[in-house]
């Protein structure tokens, strides 16, 4: 009985057939394993909680900007104040216009202090986001210098800015409408099917300005060495991944936001929902990438537990005495053996 149980406890189960057949499923299943282990749900938790913080300090610098813009474009402030009249009426439309006015009027301010407060804030962003990253790929390298962690987190999150920026004009040229007016200028937007194109045009390109900008964040933001063309696979994953997640986003927060509490709590919602999956995409993608066997050079080797060194003296039992004895009688005999030594050399 007990031989046909431990048969059965090692014989392999269907998902490790499966794995033994698969590559790509051992290869999914090594990178959930990875993601699970080094608490990726923990790791986008805080990630999500430094994004909703550094977003006060980047709207006072948004804020800022705009009453420059404001205080040069009279025009387009009568018509920002006009529309906000129309929109909102009574009071609260007054109180909304004398704000526009208090936020122009300490432009300069409010602009300094945001963007203090963006810098503070978005380096602990920054600084959460590539610890949770580089644990995805084993054990955490040793840290450096205070000034040295920042000085290379402030670099990774002007990076991911121009990256940022590189990806949103990618995928703003792409756009649809954008492609539709080029098509008509050559003349060939009453082409029949050309909507399709336009369509299949704007989602390859966007597809390939997200695998840039993944395949960049995957390469740069861990704390571990690795080329550009080792993280192309899981950009290109985490760009097709994105790209799903941000139709069933749209959907979700438009049935979100039609409700009376959806219109009050449902944009600081939405960008919490938002921020946690997309840095959950990017943690597993990033333990993909840690758990591919052509990245496995790259990953930090495990530090050894700690070795205590006791040591041990072994005194056999009852032979103590005999060896003082014998010691001592050694001794003495090597002592007269020197002193006739020196009396011989005097005479």
């Amino acid at each position: 009985m007990a031989d046909t149980t431990t048969e059965q406890d090692e014989k392999p189960s269907r998902l490790d057939d499966l794995r033994a057949k698969h590559a790509w499923l051992d290869h999914l299943v090594a990178a959930g394993s990875r993601y699970q282990g080094s608490k990726g749900d923990f790791f986008a938790a805080g990630a999500t909680y430094f994004s909703v913080l550094a977003l006060f300090p980047v709207l006072m610098v948004a804020f800022a900007i705009a009453g420059f813009v404001f205080v040069y474009s009279p025009d387009l402030l009568d018509q920002a104040k006009q529309q906000i009249t129309d929109s909102v009426s009574g009071d609260m439309g007054n109180q909304l216009n004398d704000l526009i006015d208090q936020a122009i009027a300490s432009r300069t301010s409010i602009g300094i202090i945001g963007l203090l407060l963006a810098v503070y804030s978005g380096l602990g962003w920054m600084a959460n986001l590539r610890n949770a990253l580089t644990v995805q790929w084993g054990p955490e390298p040793p840290s450096q210098s205070f000034v040295r962690t920042k000085i290379g987190d402030l670099g990774a999150l002007i990076g991911l800015f121009v990256a940022l920026a590189v990806s949103f004009g990618l995928s703003a040229l792409a756009g649809s409408g954008l492609t539709q007016w080029i098509l008509d200028h050559i003349g060939l937007g009453d082409v029949p099917g050309m909507f399709i194109v336009v369509r299949v045009v704007s989602i390859v390109v966007s597809l390939a300005a997200s695998t840039l900008l993944f395949t960049w964040a995957i390469a740069r933001l861990p704390r571990i060495p690795l080329p550009y063309r080792n993280a192309v696979k899981a950009g290109l994953l985490t760009a097709v991944v994105f790209e799903i997640f941000k139709g069933i986003a749209t959907f979700y927060l438009k049935s979100v936001l039609s409700g009376p509490a959806g219109a009050t709590f449902g944009p600081i919602i939405g960008i919490m929902v938002f921020a946690f999956f997309t840095t959950r995409i990017v943690l597993f993608a990033t333990a993909w990438a840690a758990t591919d066997p052509q990245n496995l050079r790259f990953a930090t080797a495990a530090v050894p537990d700690p070795v205590l060194i006791e040591p041990r003296v072994a005194v056999a039992p009852g032979a103590g005495s005999v060896r003082v004895v014998t010691a001592i009688a050694a001794g003495a005999a090597v002592a007269a053996g020197w002193l006739r030594l020196r009396r011989g050399g005097r005479g």
